[in-house]
């Protein structure tokens, strides 16, 4: 049965992106400080079909794990956007639902990606979406608002945070208005690691 996750880096005080962002200025600019640990993975680099990365350790074993588990993904318009011009063909290798109030006929990319352009709502993309992944789980792809949506609907499972050792001191929180009430939390994994602290939770409907 699908499992509706997300899986996010933020900085020590709980930025998921950064100021200014634009497809100019993807994440706002702080990609390389809250990803690092990502970057020096060859299994993230294998993920986009490019040689790279220095490492192939736990970490990477999460990405790959990750990866495996995901059927379909969810995202917003604002991080649709912002990837559309640069990201590599075929970079989910699953459909895609955008959130937007665009009407636009799905993209289908070389290879087995395709985006759907979801008018009315996340109940509507998430009914689709676990069509699509048929049996696998549905990853809320972000950006932080639109993974506040789910979050405050009392749709996510579980959810997998990874911090990286760096303030930014302003931007977008991933937790920003958050229903505090919503849930009971339970913490099922830490995970050390040089370059971040992985953190998986389960969440449990009140």
């Amino acid at each position: 049965m699908s499992k509706i996750i997300f899986d996010s880096a933020i900085s020590l005080d709980g930025f998921f992106a950064g100021n200014n962002r634009s497809p100019q200025n993807p994440m706002g600019g702080i990609s390389e400080q809250i990803h690092s640990w990502m970057f020096n993975q060859k299994a993230f680099w294998d993920y986009l079909g490019f040689d790279g990365g220095k490492e192939d350790g736990l970490d990477g074993q999460l990405i790959s794990a990750t990866i495996e588990r995901t059927g379909a993904f969810i995202m917003g318009k604002r991080m649709f956007e912002e990837g559309e011009a640069s990201w590599p063909n075929d970079l989910y290798k699953a459909d895609v639902y955008v959130l937007t109030h665009e009407k636009r006929e799905p993209w289908v990319q070389q290879g087995t990606t395709t985006f759907y352009f979801i008018n009315d709502g996340i109940h509507t993309a998430l009914q689709m979406a676990k069509e699509s992944a048929k049996g696998k789980d549905i990853r809320i792809q972000g950006g932080a608002n639109t993974i506040q949506q789910f979050l405050n609907a009392g749709l996510v499972d579980e959810f997998f945070i990874h911090i990286a050792p760096v303030f930014l001191g302003s931007g977008i929180r991933l937790f920003e208005g958050i229903d505090k009430d919503k849930y009971d939390l339970t913490i099922a994994e830490v995970i050390p690691s040089d370059l971040t602290t992985h953190l998986r939770y389960t969440l449990t409907k009140k």
